[in-house]
């Protein structure tokens, strides 16, 4: 059975060829790696292989696992799960990254309660690129109104977009989803400083999402193993 830092090894080693077919540099991508369900153990091996990006889903669990490794100060902490109002001082409290933004109402509360004492909170804005109906995220044709909104909340750093396209999409529809997230990432980019974010691609589609401009990739049972339900 292979450990957690030979299977990280394998990841990173699987994204820096991703990179390379793509004619990118290896670095132009960061492993985001997902740990939710994973006991804080699974995250201190993974850290002392050099993993230092972690996402977290739950934010009951990932405040738990902040809190219980805070003495890791260059951890960089992702909540990638989607927000309920009553939920976002803890987010801004703990999290260097939330990347489920899917609504003005969330991005104004994070705002106002990020805690002075800490940098803007690095936000993505989550699109739901497939509208499908079971996943969070606001529509491509609501996103410009999204973007307008966060850009001008003074405690958050508005870095990108994130998305989850559709598991069992056909070839040709994966790569229609995927270069229409490139155009949208492109078009703000040209616009707004440090928006550097596309977070998309996980075990199952990293090497077309490489392709198709990624600059985060969000791998967990690769890493970790099967997770809990």
């Amino acid at each position: 059975m292979q450990t957690i830092a030979e299977r990280l090894k394998f990841a990173c080693e699987r994204k820096d060829q991703a990179a390379a077919s793509a004619n990118r540099p290896s670095d132009s991508i960061q492993l985001l790696a997902v740990s939710k369900t994973k006991p804080v153990s699974d995250i201190r091996l993974a850290y002392e292989a050099g993993q230092r990006l972690f996402g977290e889903n739950y934010i009951q669990e990932g405040v738990e696992k902040v809190q219980t490794l805070s003495e890791l100060t260059d951890i960089v902490w992702h909540l990638i799960g989607p927000i309920q109002s009553n939920k976002t001082r803890d987010v801004a409290a703990h999290f260097d990254w939330v990347q489920s933004i899917d609504r003005e109402k969330i991005a104004r509360r994070l705002n106002d309660q990020r805690p002075e004492h800490l940098p803007a909170l690095n936000v993505c804005i989550q699109v739901n690129i497939d509208e499908e109906g079971s996943k969070s995220g606001v529509h491509v044709d609501e996103l410009d109104g999204l973007v307008n909104a966060v850009s001008g909340f003074e405690r958050l750093q508005l870095r990108g977009l994130m998305a989850i396209p559709k598991a069992d999409a056909s070839a040709e529809q994966q790569q229609r989803t995927l270069q229409t997230l490139a155009e949208l990432f492109d078009h703000y980019r040209t616009k707004l400083s440090n928006f550097d974010t596309l977070s998309v691609g996980m075990s199952g589609d990293m090497d077309e999402a490489i392709a198709h401009g990624s600059t985060m990739v969000r791998i967990g049972t690769a890493i970790f193993g099967a997770r809990t339900p």
